[in-house]
């Protein structure tokens, strides 16, 4: 993707942004369908995995001098005593590899100077 839109979207003064959905050309990301789970006889059932170049972020932060994104993704866990246990991931992504960000609202637009379009009709 061209330096200069990611730098649009994620500025270079070394600020986070987000969230977004990074588009890679790789097999970056293993996300399961379903829960696993343990059956009769303590035998386990594992539910399908799917592995897309998808990257979900909570933060993204573009690095123009290493030409990389990190990105942030927080994933909470719920354990059986009730308590949430909190892990992150990070990762650093080529940005010779970014194939597309998806936003999931429209004010991204204002910042390509783009009108939104008017969907409330």
């Amino acid at each position: 993707m061209n330096a200069g839109l990611l730098a649009t979207f994620f500025g270079t003064g070394g600020r986070w942004s987000g969230p977004c959905t990074l588009i890679i050309d790789a097999d970056a990301s293993v996300e399961a369908v379903g829960s696993d789970a343990i059956i009769q006889g303590g035998q386990k059932s594992y539910s399908p995995r799917l592995i897309t170049g998808r990257v979900v972020a909570d933060s993204v932060r573009l690095l123009p001098e290493q030409a990389a994104l990190v990105a942030v993704r927080k994933h909470v866990i719920r354990q059986s005593s009730g308590d949430d246990r909190v892990d992150f991931t990070v990762l650093v992504v080529n940005m010779d590899h970014v194939v597309g960000i998806e936003f999931r609202d429209l004010r991204t637009l204002a910042a390509l100077g783009i009108q939104p379009p008017d969907l409330e009709k």
